[in-house]
C-alpha cells in the first residue's frame, strides 16, 4: 500500500499518492514522461470534446500523482483506442496503454465509471478478447444489448451494418492465441 500525502492549496486539500506514476508505468509497461504537453494527442483525438481532462492533462495528474482524480474522471473512459494520439505525438507516449492501465486501476479500487455502462462494455470487450484474441463486433454487440436491455435502441443501425459488411457474421479467432493471452496478463496484471 502507498503512502498518501495530503497537500494543500489555495484552500483545498489534494491527496497526493508519489508512488502512481511508478505503478501505472509499472503496470502499462510504458513510459509517460516524454510527453512536453505539446497537445497534438488532444488536437487530433476524436472524443476530446467528451473528456473532462485532455489527454496531456492525464498524464500530468499521472506524473503529480492525484490518483483519485485521474481514477474518478470520465477522460479514461472515453478513449476509444484509436491511436490517433501516438501516431500524430512527437515522442510516441503511448495515451491509449495509459487509459487502458487507468481504467483497470479504477476497476480493481472500486470506482464506479461515470458513465454506468461503459464498465459493462469494458469488461465484455476484454472477456470477448480474452475469449478470441479479436473483437467479433456483431456478438459483442448483441450481448451488451442483452445485458443492458436496449435491444431494440440501435436494431435498424446494426442491420445496416450487417447489410453493408461492417460486421462479420461469424466469428474469427486469432492463431496462438496462448501468446495473446500470457501477454495480457503481463500487460495487465491478469491472466
Amino acid at each position: 500500500m502507498s503512502k498518501v500525502i495530503l497537500v494543500v492549496q489555495r484552500g483545498s486539500v489534494m491527496q497526493v499518492d508519489p508512488d502512481f506514476r511508478e505503478e501505472v508505468q509499472r503496470r502499462s509497461g510504458r513510459r509517460f514522461d516524454g510527453c512536453f504537453q505539446c497537445l497534438t494527442c488532444a488536437g487530433g483525438c476524436p472524443v476530446v470534446e467528451d473528456m473532462d481532462y485532455h489527454p496531456t492533462q492525464v498524464v500530468r495528474l499521472v506524473e503529480f500523482g492525484q490518483k483519485q482524480k485521474v481514477l474518478q474522471s470520465r477522460a479514461i473512459w472515453m478513449c476509444v483506442g484509436c491511436h490517433a494520439c501516438v501516431s500524430q505525438c512527437p515522442n510516441r507516449v503511448h495515451i491509449p496503454a495509459l487509459m487502458d492501465t487507468l481504467r483497470e486501476m479504477a476497476l480493481e479500487s472500486g470506482v464506479e465509471p461515470p458513465e454506468g455502462r461503459i464498465s459493462d462494455f469494458h469488461k465484455m470487450f476484454l472477456e470477448e478478447l480474452r475469449k478470441r484474441g479479436r473483437i467479433y463486433e456483431l456478438g459483442l454487440g448483441v450481448k451488451y444489448k442483452l445485458r443492458t436491455g436496449t435491444v431494440f435502441q440501435d436494431f435498424i443501425n446494426g442491420v445496416r451494418l450487417i447489410w453493408k459488411g461492417r460486421f462479420k457474421v461469424l466469428p474469427e479467432r486469432v492463431r496462438r492465441l496462448s501468446e495473446l493471452r500470457k501477454i495480457m496478463g503481463v500487460g495487465n496484471g491478469k491472466g
